[in-house]
């Protein structure tokens, strides 16, 4: 018996290598997909466009909403039936209200709600090769799943701040992924993408005053944000930017609205992202079909948003989009 468990774990292994390899002379093309909670509908309509204009995706990441997407489409789950679930979604179908000391709410429900659209539960099972983010709530690191099972750590990606309770995975008590890496990145970065398509969903700066405390503390949040120019921007190829600001975050029936954002946007940015693709690959790669080999470890931890990496030059700081936060 282990030498046929060992056997099925050499065949899965042979499986993902040859269906991630890319053609020799083309960059490894990498989507981050941001967080934005109701919002990140958006990102179906990305996605969209992308498949339609046949632009290649080798490798995705999602923080927050974007992991729930992202791990959707990894999978194989078509696009229609991603917009038909949207709109009938609600707050009762990945969240719970409980008492805690540590939240408000618990989103166990979010792994029953993944297996909607499909019966896919771990990363090496995935179509395409897929990164989840989460931050580490007592480091202050970023962590970046792409092995083993996919439930906990898109839970923790999802699990906001003083709303959700924190998720302990893997020796890591973990909360959302938009703390430390709003769009992921720098996580696409170490996953192995040289071109990144970035999509940030700008929700804009709220007029009206704050009616609750999930409101206070996004509020909060986006406050402390705005001093700050973001972090991931440095890793992007190119942003994209659905225009979502009218749109509530947890507005869920104005998924039509919200994909044809996504459809804008996409459609503008093609030229720049054909360009992109043209963009030339080094040394061996450029005569050699490349096999995408994503990282041994089960978590990748970046270092501290704080501390990693050189100041952000002054002409970035002044180009650098404000991402006023919302629940993811």
């Amino acid at each position: 018996m282990p030498n046929v468990l060992r056997w099925l774990g050499s065949a899965v292994k042979g499986i993902r290598s040859f269906g991630y390899r890319v053609p020799a002379g083309r960059p490894i093309v990498g989507v981050a997909l941001g967080g934005g909670f109701a919002r990140g509908i958006a990102h179906l309509g990305v996605l969209r466009v992308l498949q339609e204009n046949e632009i290649p995706i080798d490798l995705l990441a999602g923080t927050s909403i974007g992991a729930l997407v992202g791990a959707a489409y990894a999978a194989g789950t078509t696009l229609d039936e991603l917009e038909r679930q949207a709109i009938v979604t609600h707050f009762r179908d990945f969240g719970r209200w409980t008492i805690s000391r540590m939240g408000m709410a618990t989103n166990e429900r979010l792994e029953g709600f993944l297996r909607r659209f499909t019966a896919v539960t771990t990363f090496e099972e995935m179509k395409i090769p897929f990164g989840i983010v989460a931050t580490d709530i007592v480091t202050g690191h970023t962590v970046c799943f792409t092995k083993g099972p996919v439930g906990p750590p898109l839970r923790a990606s999802c699990a906001y701040p003083g709303l959700f309770i924190p998720v302990e995975h893997q020796g890591h008590m973990l909360v959302d992924g938009f703390l430390t890496e709003h769009v992921p990145t720098e996580s696409l970065r170490h996953m192995g993408a040289d071109v990144i398509i970035a999509v940030h969903l700008d929700p804009g700066q709220p007029a009206q005053r704050p009616k609750n405390t999930i409101e206070v503390i996004g509020r909060a949040f986006s406050i402390v944000q705005e001093q700050t120019p973001p972090r991931w921007l440095r890793f992007s190829d190119i942003i994209l930017e659905p225009v979502v600001k009218d749109i509530h975050w947890d507005d869920f029936q104005k998924t039509p609205e919200l994909v044809a954002a996504g459809v804008a946007a996409a459609k503008a940015a093609l030229p720049e992202i054909r360009e992109l693709l043209k963009r030339p690959v080094p040394g061996i790669r450029s005569e050699r079909e490349q096999t995408i080999q994503l990282p041994a470890a089960a978590t990748a931890t970046a270092a501290p948003a704080a501390t990693a990496a050189p100041a952000l030059a002054a002409e970035d700081i002044a180009a650098a989009p404000k991402a006023p936060l919302t629940p993811e």
